[in-house]
């Protein structure tokens, strides 16, 4: 006879208050804790669930403004927005703040009110604070500087930031600003600025103007990763200053923009991988060698990289022996070029001895100096190393076979030759199965190397 196991079901009501008492146990801070990963209009809202709960959300520790966000399916008016945020921070039960978010792009601010939203902040110890606004405002550079708490900072606005001689945050472990503009408060300009970032691990910024007639030195002895987009050419005013970068541990740098500005890294040994993006104002071209000794300069800070991505625009047009004098890159290994011509090309494998990946993003340029492909000594790295060709962007001229069929010739260990057509040859008339069928026929000086289409 099977056995009849009966379970015994509380009421509906019953397991309600019992979940409610659970809850109501936790300590105030744990509940703050817990409501801090909502957005705070969420959190203010479980006030009305209970007499118990109205004053819980003034134990949050993380506030999160987002004038976009609609509460109960309704955008939130500009004035009860402001309001509402003015309250929160007003009631707040905490006198620290671990994050602050503050997201406007709906509507437009008074500049004196928003900064003194993130001075209040930064005066009660915020660890992470992240302020995305699009109009300019009068940001609080002395709490800023003085904020020895922040370990996270993300700054996407207009801003003017005063920077003293000397500054330094302890904590700060993850800098990340774009739109800033940044301005000596000093009229010493015999002194460089300092900022010192004893425990910063990643540094980001794009798109901010350093005006500071002083050079900036920025002291981070434990940064890993470096990343700067710095476009001074859309500025009239002249930029003499440098940016001096003490890291001897950084292992990754990225820089995109102009050359108008120095970039000095010291200690750069370290730096295995690096991205180079240099785009040419057109309307700057009047002297072509100091743009080509901006680019030696740079480099050369950088040939003990492993990984390199250059990727030059508008440049070659203007200045075509940029590639002429460059460093020996002993060390690289892999390396992303997009504007080159042949020629240009076989300078830099010349300085590559050990290169294993070469990728081509844009295909090769026209030069009338590409013949020398036809009687160039062959680079070391085609004996020993190169494994990897990829040629991307191919659109079957002349030059680019002739550069296919040097590498296929002389390339002794290569392994992969990757070539992808241009898109635009799926609409022309030129029979491209013809053309593969000829780079599958080229003289293979690797009995391994294997043609991908």
């Amino acid at each position: 006879m099977n056995s009849i196991i009966a379970t015994k079901r509380l009421p509906p009501e019953q397991t309600v208050v019992e979940g409610e008492g659970i809850i109501s146990k936790l300590h105030e801070s744990i509940l703050g804790k817990i409501l801090s990963f909502l957005p705070t209009t969420d959190a203010v809202h479980t006030s009305v669930l209970s007499k118990g709960w109205i004053h819980v959300w003034k134990s949050i520790t993380g506030l999160q403004f987002n004038d976009a966000l609609h509460p109960l399916g309704k955008k939130m008016q500009k004035e009860h927005f402001v309001c509402f945020v003015k309250k929160v921070i007003l009631h707040l039960a905490n006198s620290s703040i671990q994050s602050f978010s503050l997201c406007l792009t709906c509507y437009h601010y008074d500049s004196t009110l928003v900064s003194a939203w993130i001075s209040s902040i930064l005066q009660r110890g915020v660890q992470n604070l992240h302020i995305q606004y699009a109009d300019e405002i009068l940001f609080p550079s002395c709490s800023l500087f003085s904020c020895n708490s922040l370990v996270q900072l993300v700054l996407q606005m207009k801003c003017t930031v005063s920077v003293p001689i000397f500054s330094s945050l302890p904590n700060l472990e993850n800098l990340s600003i774009s739109g800033i503009r940044l301005v000596s408060e000093s009229s010493n300009y015999s002194e460089d600025l300092i900022l010192n970032f004893p425990v910063l691990k990643v540094l980001e910024a794009r798109g901010c103007e350093w005006l500071t007639k002083q050079n900036i030195g920025i002291k981070a002895p434990l940064l890993e990763r470096f990343s700067i987009a710095i476009w001074n050419s859309l500025s009239n005013k002249s930029h003499k200053s440098a940016i001096k970068i003490f890291a001897p541990n950084l292992a990754d740098f990225s820089y995109g923009g102009d050359l108008e500005q120095e970039i000095i890294l010291l200690n750069s040994a370290s730096i295995h991988s690096a991205s180079v993006v240099i785009v040419a104002d057109e309307d700057k071209m009047t002297n072509v060698g100091k743009l080509g000794f901006q680019v030696h300069k740079l480099l050369a800070q950088i040939r003990e990289v492993k990984q390199l991505k250059l990727l030059f625009y508008k440049v070659l047009m203007h200045a075509r022996d940029i590639f002429t004098h460059l460093p020996a890159f002993s060390r690289l290994s892999y390396l992303q070029l997009n504007e080159v011509t042949g020629e240009a090309l076989l300078n830099i494998l010349n300085n590559c001895p050990i290169l294993s990946s070469l990728v081509l993003q844009n295909g090769v340029s026209e030069s009338n100096k590409d013949h020398v492909l036809t009687s160039a000594s062959v680079p070391q790295c085609f004996l020993s190393s190169l494994k990897v060709f990829q040629f991307k962007e191919f659109n079957v001229r002349e030059h680019e076979l002739l550069l296919a069929k040097f590498v296929l010739a002389n390339a002794a260990v290569l392994e992969q030759m990757i070539i992808c057509t241009a898109f635009w040859l799926r609409y022309s008339e030129i029979d491209v199965e013809k053309v593969k069928d000829q780079i599958l026929s080229f003289p293979k000086c690797s009995n391994l190397v294997m043609i991908q289409f």
